[in-house]
């Protein structure tokens, strides 16, 4: 995606986004076979609900179908949450992801994996897991060490009741209704139905 469609589209999409009380998080174009994938990622702090991001979805396609951001060429339309494996490059990303254990790359000293206790103005207060039986210790990392920063997923973490939560196993830690992009996505085709019959048939 060129960088003109790319603010063109955040230009036209993050003034819907805003005023629903979400954060637009990514907007990418990929060639998806014959048509193109419009990717619209978005977050908050109190997670994505479904019928929010449904509502979402249908005024970014009005939105879109009124202005000639995507051009005539057929397209799939994709509103979405970020999944965990997504990069935490914002103070927000961090906040969000509060209790969770992170693999961190800090300029000075390299890889530190650890779990998020705070989150302030200026980084991060963590715990690093004991091992061996060791105590965890407490680490500091502030924002401009940190390079790269993803969450680990934990097949056997603990949440706030003391019950597991079995992250490989697609079971969410957060209310049941929240939105996440391995769970449910939200699609809304821009294309000419009538050619698609036409194409099965043949």
């Amino acid at each position: 995606m060129s960088t003109t469609q790319s603010e063109r589209l955040r230009g036209l999409l993050e003034p819907l986004v805003v005023r629903t009380g979400l954060d637009l998080e990514e907007v990418t174009v990929t060639a998806a076979g014959k048509r193109r994938q419009l990717l619209v990622v978005v977050d908050s702090d109190e997670g994505v609900q479904l019928d929010a991001v449904a509502a979402l979805s249908r005024e970014i396609s009005q939105a879109l179908d009124a202005s000639d951001a995507m051009g005539d060429a057929e397209y799939v339309l994709e509103v979405t949450s970020p999944g965990t494996d997504r990069p935490l490059t914002e103070p927000r990303h961090f906040r969000r992801n509060s209790g969770r254990l992170v693999k961190l790359q800090l300029k000075e000293r390299g890889e530190l994996i650890a779990r998020i206790m705070t989150v302030d103005d200026a980084g991060l207060d963590l715990e690093v897991p004991g091992v061996k039986g060791r105590k965890p210790k407490p680490a500091r990392a502030d924002f401009a060490e940190i390079e790269k920063a993803r969450v680990e997923v934990e097949f056997n973490r603990k949440n706030a009741a003391g019950d597991d939560v079995h992250e490989g196993d697609g079971v969410q830690d957060d209310a049941d209704d929240d939105v996440h992009d391995e769970d449910v996505d939200v699609h809304d085709v821009h294309e000419d139905d009538e050619n698609d019959e036409n194409d099965e048939e043949a």
